[in-house]
């Protein structure tokens, strides 16, 4: 990851953060406001339910005062009586809700003193009803008018100070339902930063991801061209050694031989030393073929280039293996690719490489068990042959020898099989991969161009310049 994408990176991270912690705060912020003015109304319904009580408690006393001087029964005081207690209790409590509106305390004063006024007057008259006998009296006749004027009086100002608490409290759910409103507003631009910071951080993850995925895909194609690199280098190696030890080993078995023949010439009274030279002729004999098998092995191959169907190919390299398939009861599975996919080779060099890998895979697996797959695909530029069994397969070690020289698992092989096809695949410009597992089984596939393209080039050179 460049340092430039990781700025972006931490950049929109930290964008987004700040985002959402500044909608947080005025969430928080909103969330005190929406708090402190539903506290105001809830202390607005108080103030009117007080002032409703105070004014009830006013006209109760009135009430209890007028039964008791119709009916002179004294039961008729109790509310009058209770409002004596009461009417001081609501006004220290509306005294105490009323702290901080100076407008509302001057009316609460005001409404206090009438209140004690009209307290007074129903006191007074009551006083003077009992005194004369419970007959109301002229005098008690004059103040009703001055009654009257301060019970007016204290219900207007009632009324006054219930509107301006009304006014209040509007305010209040004005202000309230304004902060709803920006809360919902907030709240949606904080869903919307987060929905927005989700989708970059999917973005980026996807990026990261694909930009993972690219850089795997090249170290694996690295790692790959890497290995058939190496591979080529040894199997180059392997040719110059192959031809160092043929010059150095054929110059003295050819004086070898020509000494053995001339001894046999001499020697022809002596059975032993006949015997005995007859032993070094062959032996001499059997290094040269060795030697004639490696650098055939090894050596750059002569092509003759002809184009051919891989499918009919296949076939044809199958049927030569026909005898040993059946003698082993080796069922046969072909998943043919149905594309056109013509390749120019020498044909009867690749089959030859082909039969090698199907006699390994038929020798690999149990008789009357084996199941072999033959697979042709086109990918791309390149035809590829995979050639797959159910055997015994192979451990890793074995696999990374696989086609050196003289290497081989078989008691009667001469580990050239393999090499020899490796060979001439190569030649051909082509490639070999195996995969394999102990218990598994093994799976070759062989890579070539397909017609037209790098074939052709080889075919107008007519060998691979490899070792």
């Amino acid at each position: 990851m460049t340092g430039a994408l990781k700025n972006r990176i931490w950049s929109g991270y930290l964008i987004a953060f700040l985002l959402l912690s500044v909608s947080y705060f005025l969430i928080f912020f909103i969330v005190r406001k929406l708090s402190a003015e539903a506290d105001g109304v809830s202390h607005t319904y108080t103030v009117l339910n007080n002032l409703e009580k105070l004014k009830g408690n006013i006209t109760d006393a009135e009430t209890g005062a007028r039964g008791y001087v119709i009916t002179k029964d004294i039961r008729f005081l109790t509310p009058y009586e209770n409002s004596l207690k009461d009417v001081p209790k609501t006004y220290n409590t509306l005294h105490a809700l009323m702290q901080g509106n100076s407008s509302q305390l001057q009316k609460l004063d005001t409404l206090n003193r009438l209140l004690n006024k009209r307290l007074d007057f129903i006191s007074t008259g009551l006083a003077e009803f009992k005194n004369n006998g419970f007959v109301i009296t002229d005098d008690m006749k004059a103040k009703q008018e001055l009654t009257k004027n301060t019970m007016d009086s204290t219900r207007l100002y009632i009324t006054k100070m219930k509107n301006e608490e009304e006014s209040l409290m509007l305010e209040r759910k004005t202000k309230l339902s304004n902060f709803f409103s920006n809360t919902v507003l907030i709240t949606i631009a904080s869903l919307v930063i987060a929905v927005i910071t989700l989708l970059y951080s999917i973005i980026l993850y996807q990026r990261q991801s694909k930009a993972r995925e690219i850089s795997d895909k090249k170290a694996d194609q690295y790692g790959t061209e890497l290995q058939e690199l190496k591979r080529i280098e040894k199997f180059a190696a392997t040719g110059r050694i192959a031809r160092t030890i043929a010059h150095e080993v054929r110059n003295p078995l050819t004086n070898i031989a020509l000494a053995t023949e001339q001894l046999q010439e001499m020697a022809t009274t002596n059975p032993d030393s006949t015997m005995l030279l007859e032993m070094v002729s062959r032996n001499a004999n059997r290094i040269n073929q060795l030697v004639s098998d490696l650098l055939n092995a090894t050596r750059f191959v002569q092509l003759i280039f002809t184009e051919i169907d891989v499918n009919q190919l296949v076939d044809e390299t199958l049927e030569m293996a026909r005898d040993r398939i059946e003698l082993k009861h080796i069922k046969i599975e072909k998943d043919y690719s149905n594309e056109l996919c013509n390749i120019s080779v020498d044909a009867e060099k690749i089959k030859l490489a082909l039969l090698n890998i199907i006699v390994n895979a038929i020798e690999a697996m149990e008789k009357e068990k084996g199941v072999l797959l033959l697979k042709t695909k086109k990918q791309g530029s390149k035809c590829i042959i995979e050639i797959k069994d159910n055997g015994v397969g192979m451990d890793d070690d074995t696999l990374q020898k696989l086609f050196e020289p003289y290497f081989t698992a078989k008691s009667d092989g001469n580990g050239l099989g393999l090499t020899n096809t490796q060979n001439i695949i190569l030649n051909h410009g082509g490639n070999i991969k195996v995969y394999s597992k102990p218990g598994e089984g093994t799976s070759f596939q062989v890579i070539l161009n397909i017609a037209d393209n790098e074939a052709e080039k080889l075919a107008k050179g007519n060998l691979l310049p490899i070792v």
